[in-house]
């Protein structure tokens, strides 16, 4: 956990054992059940629609508002998306998108 907001020790170490196990996934079969325990459909949809607009803004071809009117995403979602997409430390959905580039080359 670098680059981000300090989080308090105890919850600190909750997420490290949540990112571990996230790590341990090997299907999206797996991924896709443990979201299903995990999040409320509504907040599976929402992180769904967050990867979707990180794909579309990394593609680079779309305006936010073409974004907004594709799929509905609030501008507010896709401005916070894009932040955490080219200006924030974190790199996890630089990570992901270089990831599934290489995967369907």
């Amino acid at each position: 956990m670098t680059d981000q907001t300090p989080v308090p020790a105890p919850t600190a170490a909750l997420v490290d054992d949540l990112a571990a196990a996230l790590a341990s996934l090997g299907t999206p079969a797996e991924a896709r059940a443990l979201l299903a325990d995990l999040c409320t459909p509504a907040e599976v949809r929402s992180l769904a629609e967050r990867w979707h607009v990180a794909r579309l803004l990394d593609a680079g071809e779309r305006t936010y508002r073409e974004i907004h009117d594709a799929t509905g995403v609030s501008t507010t979602t896709i401005v916070r998306v894009a932040r955490f997409l080219r200006q924030e430390g974190n790199r996890g959905y630089r990570l992901l998108l270089d990831r599934a580039g290489a995967v369907a080359r």
